[in-house]
């Protein structure tokens, strides 16, 4: 796994959204993007760390922020996630784990003894003309959203 880094371009790209339209990295330009990678709707990780970036969202608007979430989950688990968690932000899917791949955060996960390959929760804050600004890769989920605003506070 190579995992891009601050300073670095985001990668450019398109992915559809819990409604099956396209979403364009490039249509978000002006704008701050959180991309954050999470393995699988409605778990129990995964949901602690939607709730609370749903709870901030305001805060998240107030630094110019927009949240992606992407997973390797069918476009049509995406809206039973919207709709059972409240969820106030975009969810993308990437079945083909492509712009996982592209971003590096796909790749050997072990759990319970197995070990297979699977998207690694990480993070990316993009700016608004497409650099990667800081990656958030150590954090507990539900404290994922105040280590991102704890950071956007600092800047």
């Amino acid at each position: 796994m190579n995992t891009l880094q601050a300073g670095d371009s985001a990668p450019q790209f398109s992915l559809p959204d819990q409604n099956g339209s396209t979403v364009t990295l490039n249509s978000l330009s002006g704008k701050k993007v959180l991309v954050y990678f999470y393995p699988k709707a409605m778990t129990p990780g995964c949901t602690v760390q939607a709730q609370c970036l749903r709870d901030v969202k305001s805060e998240l608007e107030s630094h110019n922020v927009v949240v992606l979430g992407i997973s390797p989950d069918a476009v049509k688990r995406l809206p039973k996630f919207i709709e059972k968690e409240s969820l106030n932000f975009t969810l993308l899917s990437d079945e083909d784990h492509s712009v996982a791949d592209a971003f590096g955060v796909w790749g050997r996960k072990k759990f319970m003894g197995k070990e297979y390959d699977g998207i690694h929760r990480i993070s990316f804050l993009i700016d608004e003309s497409g650099k990667i600004i800081k990656v958030f890769d150590k954090f507990k989920t539900k404290d994922h959203h105040q280590v991102v605003l704890d950071f956007l506070n600092r800047l």
